[in-house]
């Protein structure tokens, strides 16, 4: 078999994942043996506070085509993943979980659909192995980029995809404080598609996908790389102050009509309304201006510790 062209990268955020991540190495390697394939294995320790960047240096150590990168702490996902890109030499990267969720033998699936020319090719799953929770949370994020970032309805986007090298390069432009991948990604191309790959069942371990990481994953695509937030929140002071004017109406012409009306509990309650309005429309201000203050502040992205490969031996 002649030997694919182009230089292959693949990048893996891990997190907690001293169990899981060898394994997903030696499929990669299976799958693309040197002999065939030019690639490197990107790994990056997200923060991790058990074994896992002992066993990526381990791994580094038996493979010249790994390298070993240790973050400062724990930047997020998307943080690390961009570490992982800003590391990436190949000309295509792929970026896959470290819990083997994504089956490395389903990437040729990506790369042959990449080779028709796309700037970006998302795994599509007919059956998501993940948690309910996870699911409805994916459900939710797919149904705001669609709404907020402009993601065509019928592109699914996934952890599991592959890029170009024009893609990572225009990407790596954002310096911003809070990178969101599939936001820089549609922010530079439309030229994406889908192909169906599997998703296979966590064979170990919990998923560490929680509410908290749910809430910052929304705040990062939807107030870094959209005002709509914003234009949303003036839509509805606007509605509740037609609301207003209304109530008010109608007060007048029933104090009119039949003097005074009791109804403290109803202007208690639409004072609670219109009050708790104001107060998530100033959250949201809020959140803008803290975002724009700490992009003022250069805040990085990520942090590199360190970063291991072996020298590759003649």
């Amino acid at each position: 078999m002649e030997k694919f062209e182009k230089k292959i990268s693949f990048v893996i955020p891990c997190y907690h994942s001293e169990n899981t991540i060898e394994a997903v190495v030696e499929d990669i390697c299976k799958e693309f043996p040197s002999e065939e394939y030019n690639k490197e294995i990107v790994l990056v320790n997200d923060g991790s506070r058990d074994g896992t960047y002992a066993k990526l240096r381990e791994l580094a150590d038996k493979n010249s085509e790994v390298v070993a990168i240790n973050l400062s702490k724990n930047f997020g996902q998307d943080g690390a993943t961009m570490c992982g890109l800003s590391q990436a030499t190949g000309e295509y990267i792929i970026v896959l979980d470290d819990d083997g969720q994504n089956p490395p033998y389903e990437a040729h699936k990506l790369l042959e659909q990449i080779e028709k020319g796309y700037d970006a090719v998302f795994g599509k799953y007919r059956t998501k192995k993940d948690t309910l929770f996870k699911k409805f949370g994916h459900d939710i994020n797919d149904m705001m980029a669609t709404s907020f970032i402009g993601k065509p309805k019928s592109l699914q986007l996934n952890s599991y995809f592959v890029i170009n090298r024009f893609v990572r390069d225009e990407m790596l432009k954002y310096k911003g404080a809070y990178p969101y991948i599939w936001g820089l990604i549609l922010r530079c191309t439309d030229n994406t598609a889908n192909v169906y790959v599997e998703h296979k069942a966590r064979e170990e371990g919990k998923s560490t996908y929680t509410l908290s990481k749910l809430l910052n994953l929304w705040f990062d695509g939807f107030i870094s790389f959209s005002v709509k937030p914003l234009r949303l929140t003036s839509c509805l002071g606007f509605v509740s102050c037609i609301m207003g004017f209304l109530l008010t109406g109608v007060i007048i012409i029933k104090t009119i009509h039949h003097g005074d009306v009791p109804g403290w509990p109803t202007m208690m309650a639409a004072t609670l309304v219109l009050g708790g309005l104001q107060m998530l429309m100033v959250g949201i201000v809020g959140e803008y201006v803290g975002r724009i203050f700490i992009n003022g502040n250069h805040s990085p992205q990520f942090v590199i510790r360190e970063k291991y490969q072996k020298e590759e031996q003649e």
